[in-house]
């Protein structure tokens, strides 16, 4: 992806040069910037009073130790991290990640996309993330349970309602969140809506597990509607097997579309009968074991070794919702091939740039992630309305305010890119849209 304003080239080779050692970071910042020259030759005013230097530079970045205590008495050290990066339109908000492969470059590309993912929802959010490079696999209740009230002493300093509002992420679910809201309500002495993804008896929002897969598929589907195709008698693959490909999968099947495939880190099951998803529930999250246990039951699918292999399966809508960079320029390559006709990001930036150049050039259907897995911190921004307020909405009502979000987010993008001569391009309309909101508003309280 190539930044063809001179400013902003400039702007990414100080970028890199200030973040050694951080692709992923640079990486999401040169996709953006390689959207907004338009922009910036149109409105010369976001240059001049300094707005695109400082929408690269996070406001905040929080980085501790988090010691605590294994089930045998050893002591383990990680380290945590929150990135409080745009708060322009709202308080900080975005996910806690804990996972190995954690560091301050993770976190910093992560908490840059959600600046533009949350301003795309309409609502008034600004853009953070924070995590850590512990790995909750493996380790007993007990055991996260430290893990979280440590982590949560040190970041309790820094959030709060007004301030900033954590939600899940990889490896931080429905436990980890009761144990990290438990500590803060414990050191803070109140009782707010400070968390996102709590549980249903104390401020959780009904919808909250199914939002961002569903949204994806809200948003897939304005996508596939406006291009006179749609999920009905489609064949779809999902990466992952979390909660954004869990409920992707359900809605997808909704529509009316047949899921073949799904994955976890060590591999990938393929059934061509479809995918029996009561099965996958189960597997991942009642007795949390592997997808290769899928074949156990289902003897007539099969289990490969390894991820990438997912995406040489013939489908017609691909949907990665695993982690970043899974989906490279090969994988795209055989998605060609097959005949796929659309791609939907549900992960944080799953597709790497030469896979995503691949894909456009080839007429491939495009739903970048910043717009297409907006659903869960969009329904993450309603719990704070609902706690708030003090109340609790159904979940049909949650849910009819997720499509709608979804729906608006696409014509949004999608006339943004029309506007800056980019029709049909929800990459670049998706940035643009996502950028303008948050750019008027750090126009409007001058240099701070």
């Amino acid at each position: 992806m190539s930044i063809k304003n001179e400013y902003l080239q400039g702007l990414m080779d100080r970028v890199i040069a200030r973040n050694p050692a951080e692709p992923e970071f640079h990486q999401a910042v040169r996709e953006v910037l390689a959207s907004l020259s338009p922009v910036v030759e149109a409105r010369p005013e976001f240059i001049k009073e300094g707005v695109m230097d400082c929408l690269v530079e996070p406001e905040r970045i929080i980085k501790f130790r988090v010691p605590w205590e294994d089930e045998k008495g050893n002591v383990h050290v990680n380290r945590g991290f929150r990135v409080q990066f745009n708060s322009a339109i709202g308080p900080y908000k975005g996910g806690l990640r804990f996972h190995p492969s954690v560091y301050e470059g993770i976190i910093k590309f992560l908490g840059f996309e959600q600046i533009f993912k949350n301003s795309l929802t309409g609502l008034p959010i600004g853009g953070g993330k924070g995590g850590s490079d512990f790995d909750p696999k493996g380790k007993t209740d007990l055991e996260v349970m430290r893990f979280c009230q440590s982590f949560m002493t040190e970041l309790f300093k820094y959030i709060g309602p007004d301030t900033d509002v954590p939600a899940g992420d990889i490896g931080v679910g429905g436990r980890e969140i009761g144990y990290l809201f438990g500590q803060y309500k414990r050191l803070r002495n109140e009782f707010t809506g400070v968390l996102t993804g709590k549980g249903l008896t104390y401020g959780g929002s009904l919808a909250r597990t199914e939002a961002t897969g569903y949204g994806l598929c809200y948003f897939t589907s304005c996508m596939l509607k406006d291009a006179g195709r749609s999920f009905e008698g489609s064949t779809v693959v999902i990466s992952g097997s979390g909660n954004v490909a869990i409920y992707a999968c359900e809605k997808a099947a909704q529509f009316g579309a047949k899921v073949v495939a799904m994955s976890d880190s060590g591999g990938y099951i393929y059934d061509k009968n479809g995918v029996d998803l009561a099965l996958i529930k189960r597997l991942k999250e009642v007795e949390r074991k592997r997808i290769s246990a899928y074949v156990e039951t289902h003897p007539e699918a099969e289990y490969h070794a390894g991820c990438s292999g997912v995406w040489r399966i013939p489908c017609d809508i691909a949907m990665p919702c695993a982690t970043q960079n899974e989906l490279d320029l090969d994988s795209a390559k055989a998605l060609i091939a097959n005949g796929c006709f659309a791609v939907a990001e549900g992960a944080n930036m799953p597709s790497t740039p030469e896979a995503v150049d691949a894909l456009q050039a080839a007429g491939i259907l495009f739903a970048p992630a910043k717009a297409a897995n907006a659903g869960g911190v969009a329904t993450s921004a309603l719990e704070m309305s609902q706690n708030s307020m003090r109340f609790y909405w159904t979940f049909e009502e949650v849910d009819e305010h997720l499509k709608k979000i979804m729906t608006d987010l696409y014509h949004n993008a999608s006339s943004a890119a029309e506007r800056y001569g980019a029709p049909g391009d929800l990459v670049a309309g998706a940035n643009i849209a996502g950028f303008l909101k948050v750019g008027e508003s750090m126009l409007a309280y001058g240099v701070v």
